[in-house]
């Protein structure tokens, strides 16, 4: 009879704590209310296909993983990037490793001076004009480090247009065991911003309040400004001159899938890549202390992008022109897509290498 209450008691302490864990363990999130709308399916101009089933898989040299961007410089030559920091040439019939240059290197963009710069989610934006040459332009914004980094577009005077993905959840300090991503988007924190780099070298914040900022490309005239928010699956204009300069509105709202980089194409068109679809996880974000819960679980149960490539192309009015997927996620987490002559690239996040294919190859546009 002892034995037996002993063992309750133990099983009902054991309990105890495990539901004090879950209830109380502190965690490093706050998470806030959201109600986000039902995802829209994949139907209509979303509807699904395998149309980058004939892309093919250009794998990194040496295990290397994660080109999650590209540039093209002013002499044609083509350039990403991979997770460990080297820097490759990748229009020739493998990639070429140029120079190891550290860091988390994410948004790349060729700037009208010739030069590459870069969004580096550990240092900040970043300037190479060749081997040794890696210059720091922006480590601060307004007083406070830029600790997150991730795209960035160049105007043809020289300004430079760069999303913070979040002032909250720092990549480098987590060393990637936690995701920033995930985990701003489960808090649904606003941290995020963009800001530009003016060519006198002043720096300054112009739009803010974005759950996770991503891609940012300008249009043809350089009149606006367009803005990913990927943990609200949608993307804002900013207006940069004319008289609505500063105003923001809504461009593109409640996408099937979480928008990362955006690229412009240079004809008044755009490519946007989805790292993810959206997540049913989504059900509990009006629900602040069950994520709490969540995230006490571990990796298994927290939520985590679902590998199912997916790009489309659209104007500047918002129509969308063509939609590729990919629904056995063979390219890992899409991240950029880009017409480069004609070729057509598909980069990652977390692959092994890109996908490449002939542009002529690609469904016409609507």
């Amino acid at each position: 009879m002892r034995k037996t209450l002993l063992a309750v008691l133990a099983l009902g302490l054991g309990l105890g704590l495990g539901l004090g864990y879950l209830a109380f363990w502190p965690v490093p999130l706050t998470p806030q209310v959201y109600r986000p709308l039902q995802p829209p399916a994949l139907t209509g101009e979303f509807e699904t296909n395998d149309a980058m089933a004939a892309l093919e898989l250009i794998v990194l040299p040496e295990g290397a993983v994660g080109p999650e961007d590209l540039a093209v410089m002013p002499d044609g030559k083509v350039y990403t990037t991979d997770l460990a920091g080297k820097l490759y040439r990748i229009d020739g019939a493998a990639p070429q490793v140029v120079e190891d240059l550290g860091g988390r290197p994410l948004g790349l963009k060729a700037g009208p001076d010739g030069a590459l710069y870069i969004a580096d989610s550990y240092r900040g934006i970043l300037r190479w004009t060749g081997p040794g040459s890696l210059e720091t332009l922006v480590t601060e914004v307004e007083g406070a480090p830029l600790i997150y980094a991730n795209q960035l577009d160049i105007a043809r005077d020289g300004t430079i247009y760069f999303s913070n993905s979040s002032d909250r959840f720092d990549p480098e300090t987590l060393g990637g065991t936690k995701p920033t991503s995930v985990m701003t988007i489960w808090e649904q924190s606003d941290s995020g911003y963009v800001a530009r780099r003016l060519p006198d070298g002043r720096v300054e914040k112009i739009a803010s309040g974005f759950v996770y900022t991503n891609g940012v490309a300008l249009s043809q005239d350089e009149d606006f400004l367009l803005i990913n928010e990927t943990g609200r699956a949608r993307v804002h204009k900013l207006w940069l001159t004319g008289d609505k300069a500063g105003e923001q509105e809504l461009f593109l709202g409640n996408l099937p899938g979480y928008p990362d980089n955006l690229e412009r194409q240079g004809d008044g068109t755009f490519w946007l890549a989805f790292a993810s679809p959206r997540l049913p996880s989504e059900k509990l974000m009006p629900y602040p202390f069950l994520r709490k819960v969540i995230w006490r679980l571990g990796d298994l149960v927290r939520p985590a992008p679902v590998h199912r490539g997916m790009v489309i192309q659209f104007d500047e009015s918002g129509n969308i022109l063509r939609n590729l997927q990919d629904p056995t996620g063979r390219l890992g987490v899409t991240t950029s897509a880009l017409e480069v002559g004609e070729q057509f690239y598909v980069m990652s996040l977390d692959g092994r290498g890109f996908g490449r294919g002939a542009v002529g190859d690609l469904p016409a546009m609507q």
